[in-house]
Protein backbone atom coordinates (compact mmCIF):
# COMPACT_ATOMS: atom_id res chain seq x y z
CA UNK A 1 0.00 0.00 0.00
CA UNK A 2 3.01 2.50 0.68
CA UNK A 3 4.03 2.51 -2.58
CA UNK A 4 0.76 2.48 -4.20
CA UNK A 5 0.16 5.77 -2.23
CA UNK A 6 3.79 6.67 -2.90
CA UNK A 7 2.00 6.60 -7.00
CA UNK A 8 -0.86 8.03 -7.06
CA UNK A 9 -2.62 11.27 -6.54
CA UNK A 10 -5.78 11.32 -3.68
CA UNK A 11 -7.89 10.78 -6.27
CA UNK A 12 -6.36 7.45 -6.92
CA UNK A 13 -4.54 8.89 -10.47
CA UNK A 14 -0.83 9.09 -11.15
CA UNK A 15 0.40 12.32 -10.29
CA UNK A 16 1.00 13.69 -13.99
CA UNK A 17 0.00 16.09 -15.65
CA UNK A 18 -0.73 15.93 -19.33
CA UNK A 19 -0.39 18.90 -21.62
CA UNK A 20 -2.12 19.40 -24.87
CA UNK A 21 -2.25 22.23 -26.67
CA UNK A 22 -5.62 22.89 -29.47
CA UNK A 23 -6.81 24.24 -32.07
CA UNK A 24 -10.19 23.44 -33.68
CA UNK A 25 -9.86 19.97 -32.95
CA UNK A 26 -13.13 19.37 -31.71
CA UNK A 27 -13.07 16.08 -34.00
CA UNK A 28 -10.25 14.33 -32.51
CA UNK A 29 -9.70 15.51 -28.55
CA UNK A 30 -12.47 13.21 -27.07
CA UNK A 31 -10.40 10.28 -28.17
CA UNK A 32 -7.43 11.91 -27.28
CA UNK A 33 -8.49 12.85 -23.80
CA UNK A 34 -10.41 9.33 -23.30
CA UNK A 35 -6.87 7.98 -23.18
CA UNK A 36 -5.13 9.94 -20.65
CA UNK A 37 -7.92 9.42 -17.97
CA UNK A 38 -5.29 7.95 -15.42
CA UNK A 39 -4.00 11.13 -14.92
CA UNK A 40 -4.69 13.49 -12.21
CA UNK A 41 -3.97 17.35 -14.18
CA UNK A 42 -5.36 17.62 -17.60
CA UNK A 43 -4.26 21.20 -19.31
CA UNK A 44 -5.52 22.17 -22.68
CA UNK A 45 -3.76 25.07 -24.25
CA UNK A 46 -6.07 26.78 -26.77
CA UNK A 47 -4.87 29.41 -29.62
CA UNK A 48 -8.53 30.44 -30.65
CA UNK A 49 -11.07 27.21 -31.69
CA UNK A 50 -14.10 28.79 -32.80
CA UNK A 51 -15.59 25.19 -32.57
CA UNK A 52 -16.51 22.90 -29.09
CA UNK A 53 -12.49 22.20 -28.91
CA UNK A 54 -13.03 23.84 -25.38
CA UNK A 55 -16.32 22.85 -24.29
CA UNK A 56 -15.53 19.00 -24.95
CA UNK A 57 -11.82 19.39 -22.80
CA UNK A 58 -13.63 20.87 -19.94
CA UNK A 59 -16.33 17.66 -19.94
CA UNK A 60 -13.00 15.59 -19.32
CA UNK A 61 -12.20 18.19 -16.49
CA UNK A 62 -9.18 19.72 -18.61
CA UNK A 63 -8.02 23.09 -17.18
CA UNK A 64 -8.53 24.85 -20.28
CA UNK A 65 -6.71 27.95 -21.20
CA UNK A 66 -6.23 30.51 -23.95
CA UNK A 67 -3.02 31.73 -25.50
CA UNK A 68 -2.29 33.39 -28.66
CA UNK A 69 -0.01 30.92 -31.23
CA UNK A 70 3.49 31.78 -30.70
CA UNK A 71 4.57 28.61 -32.69
CA UNK A 72 4.77 24.94 -31.55
CA UNK A 73 7.82 24.93 -29.41
CA UNK A 74 6.93 27.86 -27.29
CA UNK A 75 2.87 27.22 -27.43
CA UNK A 76 4.05 24.08 -25.63
CA UNK A 77 6.48 25.51 -23.03
CA UNK A 78 3.56 27.84 -21.99
CA UNK A 79 1.22 24.81 -20.99
CA UNK A 80 3.86 23.29 -19.59
CA UNK A 81 4.03 26.02 -17.32
CA UNK A 82 0.52 25.43 -16.41
CA UNK A 83 0.80 21.98 -14.98
CA UNK A 84 0.25 21.33 -11.67
CA UNK A 85 2.90 18.68 -11.73
CA UNK A 86 6.76 18.52 -12.52
CA UNK A 87 6.26 15.24 -14.39
CA UNK A 88 4.58 16.12 -17.28
CA UNK A 89 3.51 14.09 -20.59
CA UNK A 90 2.55 15.95 -23.64
CA UNK A 91 0.20 14.88 -26.30
CA UNK A 92 -1.43 15.89 -29.72
CA UNK A 93 -4.78 16.41 -30.42
CA UNK A 94 -4.66 13.55 -32.44
CA UNK A 95 -2.81 10.99 -30.73
CA UNK A 96 -4.14 8.72 -27.52
CA UNK A 97 -2.06 7.02 -25.43
CA UNK A 98 -2.38 2.86 -25.45
CA UNK A 99 -3.39 1.08 -22.20
CA UNK A 100 -0.20 -0.49 -22.61
CA UNK A 101 1.54 2.91 -22.61
CA UNK A 102 -0.45 4.07 -19.90
CA UNK A 103 0.79 1.27 -18.02
CA UNK A 104 4.78 1.70 -18.96
CA UNK A 105 3.70 5.08 -17.49
CA UNK A 106 2.81 4.20 -14.52
CA UNK A 107 5.86 1.41 -13.71
CA UNK A 108 8.06 4.93 -15.18
CA UNK A 109 6.02 7.51 -12.24
CA UNK A 110 6.95 4.68 -9.25
CA UNK A 111 10.58 3.61 -10.65
CA UNK A 112 11.94 7.08 -11.80
CA UNK A 113 15.32 5.76 -12.90
CA UNK A 114 15.37 8.43 -15.78
CA UNK A 115 14.09 12.03 -15.72
CA UNK A 116 12.95 12.18 -19.63
CA UNK A 117 11.41 9.33 -21.74
CA UNK A 118 10.67 8.74 -25.13
CA UNK A 119 8.04 6.56 -26.35
CA UNK A 120 7.00 4.70 -29.65
CA UNK A 121 5.10 6.77 -31.89
CA UNK A 122 3.04 4.82 -34.76
CA UNK A 123 1.09 6.53 -37.45
CA UNK A 124 -1.75 5.64 -39.46
CA UNK A 125 -1.58 6.92 -42.56
CA UNK A 126 -3.83 6.42 -45.68
CA UNK A 127 -6.20 3.59 -43.68
CA UNK A 128 -2.91 1.56 -42.75
CA UNK A 129 -0.51 1.32 -39.38
CA UNK A 130 2.76 1.53 -40.66
CA UNK A 131 5.00 -0.65 -38.95
CA UNK A 132 8.57 0.18 -40.35
CA UNK A 133 10.23 3.23 -42.14
CA UNK A 134 9.36 7.01 -41.00
CA UNK A 135 5.94 5.17 -39.33
CA UNK A 136 7.62 2.92 -36.50
CA UNK A 137 8.79 3.64 -34.25
CA UNK A 138 9.60 6.99 -34.56
CA UNK A 139 10.80 7.90 -30.76
CA UNK A 140 9.68 10.39 -29.22
CA UNK A 141 10.35 12.30 -26.08
CA UNK A 142 7.50 13.11 -24.48
CA UNK A 143 7.17 12.28 -20.81
CA UNK A 144 9.33 14.11 -18.57
CA UNK A 145 10.26 16.14 -15.15
CA UNK A 146 10.20 19.85 -16.66
CA UNK A 147 12.64 20.17 -13.79
CA UNK A 148 15.19 18.50 -16.32
CA UNK A 149 13.83 19.55 -19.51
CA UNK A 150 12.00 21.62 -21.33
CA UNK A 151 10.97 22.30 -25.09
CA UNK A 152 12.87 24.23 -27.84
CA UNK A 153 11.76 27.38 -28.79
CA UNK A 154 11.27 26.15 -32.65
CA UNK A 155 8.09 27.22 -34.62
CA UNK A 156 8.13 23.71 -35.92
CA UNK A 157 9.18 20.17 -35.17
CA UNK A 158 10.14 21.39 -32.03
CA UNK A 159 11.77 18.83 -29.60
CA UNK A 160 12.69 18.26 -25.90
CA UNK A 161 15.87 19.59 -24.79
CA UNK A 162 17.43 18.04 -22.25
CA UNK A 163 21.12 17.04 -20.62
CA UNK A 164 19.48 13.84 -18.80
CA UNK A 165 19.99 10.59 -20.22
CA UNK A 166 16.77 9.39 -21.64
CA UNK A 167 14.61 6.28 -21.22
CA UNK A 168 12.28 4.49 -23.26
CA UNK A 169 8.93 3.46 -22.28
CA UNK A 170 6.94 0.15 -23.76
CA UNK A 171 3.68 0.59 -25.69
CA UNK A 172 2.60 2.91 -28.34
CA UNK A 173 1.57 6.65 -28.28
CA UNK A 174 -1.02 6.32 -31.63
CA UNK A 175 -1.88 9.21 -34.22
CA UNK A 176 -4.35 8.67 -35.97
CA UNK A 177 -4.53 11.82 -38.20
CA UNK A 178 -8.20 12.03 -40.12
CA UNK A 179 -6.11 14.46 -42.49
CA UNK A 180 -6.63 13.64 -46.48
CA UNK A 181 -3.66 13.51 -48.79
CA UNK A 182 -4.56 17.26 -49.95
CA UNK A 183 -4.48 18.71 -46.52
CA UNK A 184 -1.44 16.68 -44.95
CA UNK A 185 0.50 17.89 -48.28
CA UNK A 186 -0.74 21.72 -47.29
CA UNK A 187 0.13 21.08 -43.88
CA UNK A 188 3.55 19.88 -44.73
CA UNK A 189 4.03 22.96 -47.60
CA UNK A 190 3.77 25.12 -44.17
CA UNK A 191 5.88 23.29 -42.19
CA UNK A 192 8.87 23.34 -44.80
CA UNK A 193 8.51 27.43 -44.90
CA UNK A 194 8.54 27.64 -40.93
CA UNK A 195 11.57 25.18 -41.51
CA UNK A 196 13.49 27.05 -44.24
CA UNK A 197 13.07 30.67 -42.23
CA UNK A 198 14.10 29.32 -39.06
CA UNK A 199 17.43 27.76 -40.68
CA UNK A 200 17.98 30.99 -42.83
CA UNK A 201 17.27 33.09 -39.62
CA UNK A 202 20.24 30.70 -37.51
CA UNK A 203 22.85 31.28 -40.80
CA UNK A 204 22.90 27.89 -41.86
CA UNK A 205 23.81 27.13 -45.48
CA UNK A 206 22.82 24.47 -48.15
CA UNK A 207 24.65 23.80 -51.43
CA UNK A 208 22.50 22.76 -54.79
CA UNK A 209 24.06 18.98 -54.05
CA UNK A 210 22.70 18.49 -50.90
CA UNK A 211 19.14 20.02 -51.94
CA UNK A 212 19.58 17.33 -54.44
CA UNK A 213 20.95 14.43 -52.47
CA UNK A 214 18.96 14.69 -49.37
CA UNK A 215 15.90 13.08 -50.55
CA UNK A 216 17.79 10.25 -52.04
CA UNK A 217 19.75 9.76 -49.28
CA UNK A 218 15.93 9.74 -46.91
CA UNK A 219 14.51 7.19 -49.16
CA UNK A 220 17.25 4.67 -49.09
CA UNK A 221 17.16 5.11 -45.32
CA UNK A 222 13.51 5.01 -44.73
CA UNK A 223 12.60 2.74 -47.79
CA UNK A 224 15.45 0.52 -47.68
CA UNK A 225 17.25 0.18 -44.56
CA UNK A 226 14.52 0.73 -42.44
CA UNK A 227 12.24 -1.64 -44.14
CA UNK A 228 9.44 1.10 -45.19
CA UNK A 229 9.11 -1.34 -48.89
CA UNK A 230 7.18 -3.63 -46.09
CA UNK A 231 4.27 -1.47 -45.39
CA UNK A 232 2.68 -1.44 -49.26
CA UNK A 233 1.79 1.58 -51.14
CA UNK A 234 0.63 3.67 -47.80
CA UNK A 235 4.63 3.24 -46.36
CA UNK A 236 5.51 4.82 -50.06
CA UNK A 237 3.47 7.44 -49.93
CA UNK A 238 4.37 8.19 -46.60
CA UNK A 239 7.98 8.31 -47.40
CA UNK A 240 8.09 9.73 -50.87
CA UNK A 241 6.34 13.09 -49.34
CA UNK A 242 8.75 12.86 -46.46
CA UNK A 243 12.09 12.88 -49.65
CA UNK A 244 9.85 15.73 -51.15
CA UNK A 245 9.72 17.53 -47.71
CA UNK A 246 13.33 17.43 -47.29
CA UNK A 247 13.98 18.52 -50.82
CA UNK A 248 11.20 21.23 -50.56
CA UNK A 249 12.81 22.49 -47.22
CA UNK A 250 16.13 23.22 -48.49
CA UNK A 251 15.32 24.75 -51.83
CA UNK A 252 13.34 27.07 -49.67
CA UNK A 253 16.20 27.62 -48.25
CA UNK A 254 18.41 28.07 -50.97
CA UNK A 255 15.75 31.02 -52.62
CA UNK A 256 16.45 32.65 -49.27
CA UNK A 257 20.23 32.54 -49.47
CA UNK A 258 19.91 33.52 -53.10
CA UNK A 259 17.29 36.60 -52.39
CA UNK A 260 19.98 37.64 -49.81
CA UNK A 261 22.38 37.69 -51.84
CA UNK A 262 20.87 39.86 -54.61
CA UNK A 263 19.50 42.03 -51.99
Amino acid sequence: MGLQRSVTANNGKLPISVIVISRNAAAVISECLASVTFADDLVVVDSGSDDATMEIARTFGARVFHEEWTGFGLQKRFAVTQAKHDWVLCVDTDERVSPALAESLRIAVSDTAYSVYAMPRRNRFMGRWLRHGEGYPDWSVRFFDRRHAQWSDDAVHEKVLTTEAVGRLQGDLLHESAEDIETYLAKQNRYTTLQAQSLFESGAQVSGLKVVLSPVARFFKFYIMRLGVLDGLPGLVHILIGCFNSFMKYAKLRELQRKQESA
